[in-house]
């Protein structure tokens, strides 16, 4: 005769079922876990908790346990709809849904009352391609769910672009269910759509305080922080995900590009390698170690990850641009027919057929082929153009406001202010104009670390607008800034830079171009940084601005014109901070730096207070990671090739020459003459 538990007993297992389901919803998984097993230990019939123990399987993507522990309960209690349906759902997730069909049809017999089992068979019989029935099992999900139905419409109306009455829907929804995390989530897409990240990231966070285990909303809300450029912020959120989904090769992947992008390189490599081993023709992962190859000077290694990343997605055109990017690769007329051919067919993204058009302009220019290759760029920015935000007059009023604030006088009057801190070295100017080579030479001192391009200083300029509660915004409010003030904003610089400090190198280089504006709050913030200007002649910086493809930011080069303008911008900023700063920014010229290399690189050494060191010189020998399109040239001895390159286009850049009129006299003496291709080196006239 069975024994029947005692009522001691049965409260003891009710009590650790209700602790179980409040590690559950508190997102303790583990905790969670381990009382499902201790009651287990002691019952080892107890039908729930083996029950939610699978659930909680499911939860953690451990699936061959998940399956199992299920497939164990469903034997013990045939009668038991939720493991039939958990069940059901984890064989739909994987990819059996004929195998998950049966499971959720004896679910829904013995509970018509769940909708969530109606839903998964719905999605179950969706995958099978048995549309009528799949809507009839949506209809009983929605009859006995209202909420599930209107949340159902919102995904609809937000999938065909129609964000509005999705936002509508999904605020409907919370209205009545202020814990629906999913809607809290969509919601957040679609105020970060919108260009409200800061709504995004509190819905997103409200989201997780309700489930702590919510992984979609963990990697949103770090996708969010990494593309804000908050890499610690965003290296939590992967990391909270993959305590939760250690398997999860989409978590590990997120992880290595916010690694990536911090120049933390080995962690990144690590992690893009965990993502491969999950899922080997991950074609983000594949890309981005071929980016962290390049940065590292593995050139081999980086084209065999491109290839690969090429046979996992053909119709990416990332690979094909980066394969490109690389400077010293050169296509053969197999790959330009077979890039041709992919442009050609159409059914690309918007970005997939961007990154042919420079591929195939870059292709055609290696070959001396100037007319096709002008083709394609000018196609390749064109189409480009309508995907970014730029206003040029925007830039125009921000530089009028700054020119405004930082006069000599107010400079003056707050002069030897701020964090007296030698150790950052900037290196400022506009992209495509030598800076990386002048990092290389600095890098190769054996008191200089180089870093990145670091989005600090900026957002140390940003943070005033959020401190101040009359509106006053960042240049302005730094009129009535305290000594402590300043003090503390280098202060928060130097701590955020530390994050990319691999070495105890007291120098480091912080090249970050767009820093240029800056000067004037760097003066005073960090008295004692060094900055340095690398300039180049405006015709070869801007046709290189318009022929390179940015990973992001720079939304200024993709129209000549508006390169122009900018350009009239920076030289306009520079001679104002050379105004009323004399003396401390040091201008550097490319070309000089190309015909008298040791000159110039004992200015720059000399300009950093550092003891001449003659490996500066052997720059190209120098291992470390670089970060920028110019990875592989700077890893070369100097070379003139770059030298007067805008004469291979001249015919074709009238606008750009009609906007920078103003500026050819003065860089009359870095003109290549027409008809050449080079200056050779050691022949570049000297500047003044």
């Amino acid at each position: 005769m069975t024994q029947r538990p005692s009522r001691a007993t049965t409260l003891s297992s009710r009590a650790a079922f209700e602790a179980t389901i409040a590690a559950v919803d508190a997102g303790d998984l583990g905790r969670a876990e381990a009382l499902c097993r201790e009651a287990l230990a002691a019952r080892p019939r107890d039908v729930n908790a083996s029950g939610l123990l699978g659930a909680i399987l499911v939860k953690l993507n451990r699936n061959e346990e998940a399956e199992a522990e299920l497939r164990r309960v469903i034997a013990l209690a045939p009668g038991f709809a939720k493991p039939h349906e958990d069940l059901g759902y984890l064989l739909t997730r994987l990819g059996r849904p004929a195998e998950a069909l049966a499971l959720l049809e004896v679910a829904t017999t013995l509970d018509e009352t769940q909708e969530s089992a109606w839903h998964a068979l719905g999605r179950a019989l969706a995958m099978l391609g048995r549309g009528r029935e799949a809507d009839a099992a949506f209809e009983r999900c929605f009859a006995l769910s209202p909420e599930r139905r209107l949340m159902a419409l919102a995904a609809e109306h937000q999938k065909e672009g129609r964000f509005a009455e999705a936002a509508q829907l999904y605020r409907r929804v919370l209205r009545q269910r202020p814990r629906n995390v999913d809607a809290l989530r969509l919601l957040a897409a679609i105020a970060l759509r919108n260009g409200k990240a800061d709504k995004a990231e509190r819905l997103l966070e409200r989201a997780i305080a309700i489930a702590s285990d919510f992984t979609a909303a963990l990697l949103d809300l770090g996708r969010l922080r990494k593309e804000q450029e908050r890499y610690a912020e965003a290296l939590q959120c992967f990391d909270r995900a993959l305590a939760l989904e250690p398997d999860n090769p989409q978590v590990h992947y997120l992880r290595g590009s916010t690694l990536a992008s911090a120049a933390l390189t080995r962690e990144a490599v690590a992690a893009y390698e965990r993502c491969l081993e999950l899922r080997p023709a991950h074609a983000g992962a594949l890309l981005g170690i071929g980016h962290l190859h390049k940065t590292e000077g593995r050139a081999a290694d980086a084209v065999a990850a491109y290839k690969s990343c090429i046979d996992a997605r053909p119709d990416g055109g990332e690979a094909w641009w980066s394969l490109a990017n690389l400077k010293t690769y050169r296509f053969g007329a197999e790959e330009i027919a077979a890039m041709e051919a992919r442009l050609a067919g159409g059914g690309l993204t918007v970005q997939s057929e961007v990154n042919f058009l420079f591929a195939l302009a870059k292709a055609h220019e290696d070959r001396g082929e100037y007319g096709p290759a002008w083709e394609r760029y000018r196609a390749g920015n064109d189409r480009q153009r309508t995907e970014v935000s730029y206003d040029p007059v925007h830039t125009e009023m921000t530089n009028d406001r700054l020119v405004e604030v930082f006069d000599a006088e107010f400079l003056a009057a707050r002069a030897g202010n701020g964090l007296r801190d030698a150790a950052p070295i900037f290196i400022v100017g506009l992209p495509r104009s030598g800076s990386t080579l002048l990092e290389q030479i600095l890098a190769s001192h054996s008191q200089v670390e180089g870093t990145s391009e670091l989005p600090y200083l900026s957002r140390v300029a940003l943070s005033l607008n959020r401190r101040r509660a009359d509106g006053l915004q960042y240049p302005e409010a730094l009129h009535d800034a305290t000594d402590a003030e300043l003090r503390a904003l280098g202060e928060a610089y130097v701590g955020h830079a530390r994050l990319h400090r691999r070495t105890a190198k007291p120098r480091f280089i912080d090249k970050n171009p767009n820093n240029f504006p800056h000067v004037g709050l760097l003066a005073l913030i960090l008295p004692d940084a060094k900055i340095i200007d690398a300039r180049r002649h405006p015709l070869d910086a801007a046709l290189g601005c318009y022929r390179q493809l940015f990973a992001r930011g720079q939304a200024f080069t993709y129209d000549l014109n508006e390169i122009g303008e900018y350009w009239l911008q920076y030289q306009r900023m520079m001679d104002h901070w050379a105004a009323v700063l004399p003396g401390r920014v040091l201008t550097v010229q490319y070309e000089d730096v190309v015909a008298d290399l040791a000159g110039q690189a004992s200015r720059l050494v000399e300009f950093c207070g550092l003891p001449w060191e003659d490996g500066c010189l052997r720059f190209h020998e120098t291992e470390r990671a670089v970060r920028t399109p110019s990875a592989e040239q700077v890893r070369q001895p100097i070379y003139a090739d770059a030298v007067g390159r805008w004469r291979h286009y001249e015919p074709h850049l009238g606008e750009l020459l009609e906007v920078l009129a103003p500026l050819r006299e003065r860089y009359r003496n870095y003109e290549a003459p027409a008809g050449s291709e080079r200056l050779a080196a050691g022949g570049a006239p000297r500047g003044t």
